[in-house]
């Protein structure tokens, strides 16, 4: 019946099978051409405002701490914007694990595949720090099509998505390792690997430094990136994936090998940054906005979202 490796007869009691159900809405859903999918996911997304009151309106206030001089007007068309993009994840979710190599590569190009190329031809591993745009999971695939990599992601709770998901990632990437395996990153790194990792969440204070972050402040920022490039010495450049601004399809942004990282924790928080705010404004109102960035903070501050 499934011979995928980590299936379990599990998987098909009735507990799982709503889960089935949505499954196979979703992988009929992306069986559509591409310009029906990208209407479904946009009106999607903005229906679901009325329904997603809490999430609007921390998308709106993180918006508003990051770009103080923007309008009200101009603040109201990014969360609206952002909502778009919001539904068509799912739906980009569903292209990434469903669709064939042939149909995804008529949708995308990549600009700046020659600087991972010589990152990785050095041999001493490649840290690829990604950021939380909506179209990430199709960030992921696409990226491995490009150059099979490994990356890093939080387990998921239903055994049956994490085999879901794991099999959707691993079509077209080498592994999995869980954000918390730092050795499993390193080792992955100093045998030349190339291995993606997004540090643009908030993780807590645990592992963290405060860093300005846009026009906010103190924002924990983990300090995972700058340990990791301590004990693993790998190059580090950023892959970024945007929904064109005409929506036909993605572009993969690929950096050159960045240069001169700090070499304390601070520093190195504020510098990280620094490069994924450039990331985010190639496309501000695709970014995860809805995640509340800044709910860590230092002590005896009140939260910014009350």
């Amino acid at each position: 019946m499934f011979k995928f490796s980590g299936f379990k007869n599990q998987f098909l009691q009735p507990k799982y099978w709503l889960t089935w159900f949505g499954l196979g809405c979703l992988w009929l859903l992306v069986q559509l051409p591409f310009p029906i999918i990208r209407a479904i996911g946009f009106n999607a997304g903005r229906l679901s405002r009325p329904f997603l009151k809490r999430r609007e309106a921390i998308a709106r206030k993180n918006i508003q701490l990051c770009f103080p001089n923007n309008t009200p007007a101009d603040t109201e068309r990014l969360v609206a914007e952002n909502f778009k993009s919001l539904g068509m994840a799912l739906l980009e979710t569903g292209i990434a694990w469903f669709w064939s190599d042939r149909r995804v590569r008529k949708y995308f190009d990549v600009e700046g595949m020659e600087n991972l190329q010589r990152a990785a031809a050095q041999q001493r591993g490649v840290m690829v720090v990604g950021v939380h745009f909506m179209s990430l999971e199709l960030g992921g695939r696409i990226m491995g099509i490009c150059q099979p990599m490994m990356a890093t992601y939080r387990p998921h709770n239903n055994a049956m998505m994490e085999w879901v998901q794991t099999k959707g990632r691993m079509r077209s990437n080498k592994a999995m390792i869980d954000r918390r395996n730092l050795k499993g990153m390193v080792s992955a790194l100093k045998k030349g690997e190339s291995v993606w990792f997004a540090p643009d969440q908030d993780y807590g204070i645990k592992g963290s430094s405060f860093a300005p972050f846009f026009a906010v402040k103190d924002v924990a920022t983990t300090n995972g990136t700058f340990v990791l490039s301590r004990l693993s010495r790998s190059a580090l450049l950023t892959v970024t994936m945007v929904r064109r601004a005409d929506n036909s399809g993605y572009r993969l942004y690929i950096s050159p090998e960045i240069e001169n990282y700090p070499t304390n924790e601070a520093e190195a928080a504020a510098f990280t940054n620094r490069i994924i705010e450039h990331e985010i404004l190639r496309a501000p109102e695709q970014y995860l906005w809805v995640h509340r960035r800044f709910k860590t903070r230092p002590a005896g501050e009140v939260s910014l979202y009350v």
